[in-house]
């Protein structure tokens, strides 16, 4: 591994150990040349996940697009950065789990809805006027109908 700092193409590790739930290695160098230590990262390399975009036109997963919509949708919320990235992390995972390397942005769509849902109603609300293109408020009303009633449905099976 190449030194940050002289550029030298020699180091040793001095430590590793697991990090991102043993996704990842994290590495404790040593340059052999100048004496100064840096950290290296190692990561298992994924396959790129290809969306399919509505106009049938395929582009690259980024999962910075879907973490930006979904603190756009949690934005004023009592919802921490954490639980929306641990919340990103969750719906990528599901996204690349299956054997498909090409998701629709619609499989996209209902999968945030569907997680958003148990995340946070105004979230979701704010996801689905943006996401199901609302054009007048009895689409909120509708919406909001749907909701609610799935919750009431949702406190009956609890009780039960």
């Amino acid at each position: 591994m190449r030194c940050p700092f002289c550029k030298t193409a020699d180091s040793r590790v001095i430590d590793s150990r697991a990090a991102d739930d043993g996704n990842t290695i994290r590495r404790r160098r040593e340059c052999t040349s100048c004496g100064k230590r840096f950290t290296t990262y190692e990561v298992i390399e994924k396959i790129p996940l290809m969306v399919i975009k509505n106009d049938g036109r395929r582009v690259l997963f980024d999962r910075n697009k879907l973490l930006n919509g979904l603190i756009r949708s949690c934005d004023k919320r009592t919802v921490s950065m954490e639980k929306i990235i641990n919340l990103t992390d969750e719906i990528e995972k599901e996204l690349r789990n299956p054997m498909d390397r090409e998701v629709s942005t619609e499989a996209i769509g209902q999968l945030v809805m569907e997680k958003l849902k148990a995340f946070d109603d105004v979230a979701y609300i704010r996801f689905a006027s943006v996401y199901r293109k609302f054009t007048d408020i009895s689409n909120f009303k509708e919406e909001l109908e749907e909701l609610i009633e799935s919750k009431k449905n949702d406190s009956t099976k609890s009780k039960n």
